[in-house]
């Protein structure tokens, strides 16, 4: 047992984009490792009066058992460490805790005995910068604006996804929160966030089919299908979603059929894919992956099953280094726009030097509502 601040130096919330249910984020600095990290803290309001573990306290258990489940896999945010505050304040300035490290097993035991004091559970994740998290940077800020992720990353992305849900449907693991906010991408590395939700089935894993199809349902229409249009599977702008366990598995149970009409340049073959998916046509994660290899050689890609002709492998290559470079220029916007931001505080400038400043900004901003990707 330690000082809160002799382990953490609390920062802000970085989670205001998209709330969530059982829990509230702050960004931390780690002042063991000097890293900073994202400190997930169960929502105050969580807690009972008497001591019962209620859902969202063992959903915690769950996430860290889970995440210790599936640390090899690069597309799950990595868990530092596990433990529980003393504080009951939403953000946590002091108080007394308890770190168990990586050991998930610990903490789960010691549950009942913290949430019998009071205590709240937290998990120390690895921190993954909002700029990068697909919802705060697809939602729209213009009720006309609408972005997708090129086909090449979308395609990149969906099959880092599904080998995660190959490898955890393995386990018997079934991820079942499929949403943008729960999905971090650079343009080449996928992250997924949020296994409170998710689930841990027992016994015989084939008497559970309808799960692992249901997981691919999720994925289709609650990810692929809003990465590749831009628009929620209920045909309106994306915003975030609710975030229980009950909500995450009947999430899109009535979805069925999806509109790609206002993305008709999609490829047909994927559009058909996330299609069958949606519309529960595919049982295993497997056959499902073979359907990417299919879409994905059209695309210029290379498979062990399947191969791209010359054309379009040369094509596909030009491409990546296109998008590639329109990712620098979008960062180097940015940072032009954060320096003449910078600029305009100044004390003590002249009116014509800030309003020229000014108008540099507004026009950046222009430049980046216009931006070819998210």
């Amino acid at each position: 047992m330690a000082e809160l601040a002799a382990l953490y130096r609390i920062d802000q919330f970085i989670d205001t984009f998209a709330l969530g249910h059982y829990a509230r984020v702050l960004e931390v600095l780690d002042l063991r490792s000097g890293q900073n990290v994202a400190l997930k803290v169960m929502r105050p309001e969580h807690l009972s009066a008497n001591g019962d573990l209620r859902w969202e306290y063992r959903a915690f258990a769950n996430e860290a058992h889970l995440l210790t489940r599936l640390a090899a896999s690069p597309q799950v945010v990595n868990l530092l460490d596990c433990g529980y505050l003393s504080s009951t304040s939403e953000a946590p300035a002091g108080g007394e805790i308890v770190s168990f490290k990586h050991d998930s097993s610990g903490f789960v035991q010691a549950m009942p005995d913290y949430a019998e004091q009071g205590w709240r559970p937290y998990l120390a994740l690895a921190y993954l910068p909002r700029y990068f998290n697909l919802l705060y940077l697809m939602r729209p800020d213009k009720a006309s604006t609408r972005w997708r992720l090129p086909s090449e990353e979308g395609l990149a992305l969906a099959l880092q996804f599904a080998e995660t849900l190959r490898l955890a449907h393995r386990m018997g693991i079934v991820y079942m929160d499929h949403k943008l906010e729960h999905v971090y991408w650079d343009g080449t590395q996928l992250q997924i966030i949020d296994f409170n939700s998710s689930r841990q089935l027992e016994g015989d894993i084939g008497a559970h089919s309808h799960y692992f199809r249901m997981d691919i349902h999720n994925l289709c229409v609650g990810v692929l299908y809003p990465l590749f249009t831009g628009l929620s599977p209920y045909k309106m702008t994306l915003r975030p979603q609710p975030g229980t366990r009950e909500e995450a598995e009947n999430r899109y149970q009535d979805v069925t059929e999806l509109d790609f009409g206002v993305e008709p340049t999609l490829s047909a073959d994927l559009k058909t894919l996330l299609q069958s998916g949606a519309a529960q046509e595919i049982a295993q994660i497997d056959e499902f992956i073979m359907a990417l290899h299919r879409v994905g050689v059209r695309h210029g890609w290379d498979f062990s099953d399947y191969t791209a002709s010359p054309a379009n492998r040369e094509a596909r290559a030009r491409m990546r280094a296109g998008l590639n470079r329109l990712r620098q220029g979008h960062t180097h916007l940015r940072e032009a726009r954060d320096l003449l931001r910078e600029a305009v505080i100044e004390e003590g400038i002249s009116e014509d030097l800030e309003d020229e400043l000014r108008r540099l900004v507004k026009l950046i901003n222009e430049m980046l509502s216009h931006r070819v990707i998210p």
